[in-house]
């Protein structure tokens, strides 16, 4: 059993030694690469050493019971450790996203449901906001389309981690599964009958990418300028400061009109464009390779609705893993660490079927 795992050890050992020479620090980017990979192996090496080390202690154990009972409960409880060392080194050894590592760029659209659906998603950000200052996650707005009402038509966030995050702790591995159609229930503030509305937002999101991920050449992109609009601003509709750019190829389109600069909204929309192609890159490779292993919640269609929230009742409900809880009002505020596990953990099932 872990067979395997033997040459995951080796190349622990080689990454090791790699790592303490100091010619290979002299390459940033091959050394972060290196790190990376040496920190993704450990957790895995640390438990296998364990799990073999409480084997060979079971085994010593058998022996003391057999010359004298009183050595069953010690037995009875390495047995266990055994089994649970077990459970942990086989969810370790589960295929992992290789992009979990990565931040994102998270995108909120008002959809259906007018002024409504627009406050709705400002209360999305302000969730998404919440729940990254909870766990000590930087974010930056990129883009905002604000309403008249208030709230956003159209709002792009970066959300980045701050250092090296634990396995399985990542922004994309935590945020990659809000991506769909939230849908809510409740009595708008423009509502005089009070009566109870459905509308709802839609949520992308997509892991930032690095200009190593993904290269595209300036040949492929259309640049246009124009006057930005909406509330705000001394050079709101007064100068050609917004930027949109076409990937000619593919018809990718990023914009971005917050910055005062025409150079500053350039910047931002590339980077923009840059996570829509490297998302889309994926999800081809997805396609093409058919990979068994791919998550049951991921490969739910954008169009579904993931999740509902009803205001009258305090709920919350995740239709994709039948998660249900009625503390609306807290997740809301950013508690969203039981919503998410609950979408990890029928990932990582599904995963650890299929490997």
């Amino acid at each position: 059993m872990f067979e395997a795992v033997e040459e995951l050890v080796a190349e622990h050992a080689d990454l090791e030694k790699k790592l303490a020479d100091p010619s290979v620090h002299s390459d940033q980017a091959n050394a972060r690469k290196l790190n990376k990979r040496y920190a993704e192996l450990t957790p895995i090496i640390a438990t296998y050493r364990s799990w073999r080390q409480t084997g060979d202690d079971v085994e010593t154990a058998r022996e003391l019971v057999a010359d004298d009972p009183d050595f069953a409960a010690e037995l009875k409880d390495l047995e266990q450790q055994r089994e649970e060392l077990t459970e942990k080194l086989r969810l370790l050894l589960v295929p992992r996203d290789p992009s979990d590592d990565k931040d994102v760029i998270l995108e909120i659209k008002a959809g259906a449901g007018g002024d409504e659906s627009a406050l709705f998603a400002g209360d999305l950000l302000r969730m998404y906001l919440r729940y990254a200052e909870r766990v000590g996650w930087k974010t930056e707005i990129i883009d905002a389309t604000e309403s008249e009402l208030g709230g956003y038509k159209d709002v792009q966030v970066a959300v980045k981690a701050r250092g090296q995050s634990e396995p399985g702790q990542g922004v994309w591995a935590r945020l990659k599964y809000e991506g769909g159609v939230h849908r809510v229930q409740r009595v708008p503030a423009t509502e005089s009958q009070g009566r109870i509305h459905t509308s709802a937002a839609g949520v992308l999101v997509t892991p930032e990418a690095e200009e190593v991920d993904i290269e595209i050449s300036p040949n492929d992109l259309r640049i246009d300028v124009y006057r930005s609009s909406g509330p705000g601003g001394q050079s709101v509709n007064t100068t050609d400061s917004a930027v949109r750019i076409t990937h000619v190829p593919t018809g990718v389109v990023a914009s971005c009109q917050n910055e005062k600069s025409q150079l500053q909204n350039k910047e931002q929309a590339l980077r923009i464009l840059r996570s829509r192609l490297l998302a889309m890159a994926q999800e081809e490779a997805e396609k093409e390779a058919a990979d068994a292993r791919r998550s049951q919640v991921r490969t739910v269609d954008r169009s579904e609705k993931i999740r509902t929230y009803n205001f009258p009742e305090n709920r919350i409900s995740d239709h994709r893993v039948g998660f249900k809880a009625y503390n609306l009002d807290q997740v809301l505020d950013g508690d969203l660490n039981a919503v998410i596990q609950a979408c990890v953990d029928a990932d990582s099932a599904a995963r650890l079927a299929a490997a």
